[in-house]
């Protein structure tokens, strides 16, 4: 199914990116390909007992169609309000459940139990540090067996993570064949904690 049709069949809309409110910490919203999420989600890695959190979680896609086809409840944190409020809109509408978003910076946001994480390259390695900062004290005060799921990850953001000792590279899926050309920066990484 196209993007289109996918958002038709959860009933939102999600489609248009927006750049105005990308700064030197912050990307601008695009929404991960549904072509993209639907791989992850039959990749074996997201199982409806985990509880995901989406980071930059923007319109909400990412977040209800995981819900959606995975089972797991999730948890979207958005800074930008006029997102949020989108997000709320299209939740309503979807009629989805267990996903919940939550109007806050990523690096205030508590992590309790969450066991998944999902970036799509939301924000710069200034912010993220904090945020795995936040993710590894939650890991420390509960610990349970973690996964963060990088999508299109920037070289830096790479570099940061392959250098942070308490993360260990676990696997990728690979995203290259869904598109035109070979950018090695469609897969997704996965790394573990636990």
């Amino acid at each position: 199914m196209t993007d289109r049709e996918w958002d038709e069949k959860l009933h939102i809309r999600t489609e248009d990116a927006d750049t105005s409110r990308e700064d030197l910490h912050h990307c601008a919203y695009e929404p991960t390909l549904y072509c993209v999420l639907e791989r992850l989600a039959k990749s074996g890695y997201l199982f409806p007992h985990n509880l995901l959190v989406d980071y930059g979680s923007g319109l909400g896609r990412t977040a209800i169609f995981l819900n959606h086809r995975v089972g797991c409840p999730v948890i979207g944190i958005e800074r930008e309000q006029e997102f949020y409020e989108k997000a709320l809109r299209n939740l309503k509408e979807s009629g989805a459940q267990d996903v919940h978003f939550l109007h806050q910076d990523a690096e205030t946001y508590e992590v309790q139990t969450a066991d998944c994480f999902y970036f799509f390259n939301p924000f710069s390695v200034t912010i993220l540090r904090p945020v795995i900062r936040r993710i590894l004290d939650s890991f420390y005060e509960y610990e349970r067996s973690m996964k963060l799921f990088f999508y299109y990850p920037s070289d830096e953001t790479v570099a940061y993570l392959m250098s942070e000792e308490e993360l260990e590279f676990f696997d990728e899926i690979v995203c290259r064949d869904l598109f035109e050309g070979d950018d090695h920066r469609e897969t997704i990484l996965i790394f573990g904690i636990g």
